[in-house]
């Protein structure tokens, strides 16, 4: 049997997944992105352990980074028979996540503000 060591998030990883929780991302993409933001690569059994994550809530958060294009994935060929294992890291900087977080929060905040201002016409006009 091999040793190996898998990084668990610790509490400023877990503060980091409930600051953008409170923006509205859901728990298996924040933990996942904050997963990976931590490690160079990680299998989907390291991020399973590392995470607290089950394997369905893995492969729907692994979607919405694929749909985003966030994520590299390779697959590695394991000793003996059986699929090749997948391994994960992100493609874009964290930096750059972030950044998309905030621009659907100026978008979304500027349509409530045209909304608001729309309201303020109507009332104007009665």
């Amino acid at each position: 049997m091999r040793e190996s060591t898998v990084k668990v998030l610790d509490d400023k990883d877990m503060e980091f997944v409930e600051t953008l929780r409170s923006l509205g991302v859901p728990r298996n993409v924040s933990t996942l992105i904050t997963y990976l933001a931590n490690v160079d690569e990680a299998s989907s059994r390291e991020i399973e352990m590392g995470s607290d994550l089950r394997q369905p809530e893995v492969s729907i958060a692994m979607r919405t980074l694929r749909e985003n294009q966030w994520i590299e994935e390779r697959e590695v060929k394991r000793e003996g028979k059986g699929r090749p294992m997948k391994v994960y890291s992100l493609r874009a900087p964290i930096e750059d996540i972030i950044r998309h977080f905030e621009e659907e929060k100026l978008h979304e905040s500027a349509q409530a503000m045209e909304s608001i201002q729309r309201l303020k016409e109507l009332i104007s006009t009665s």
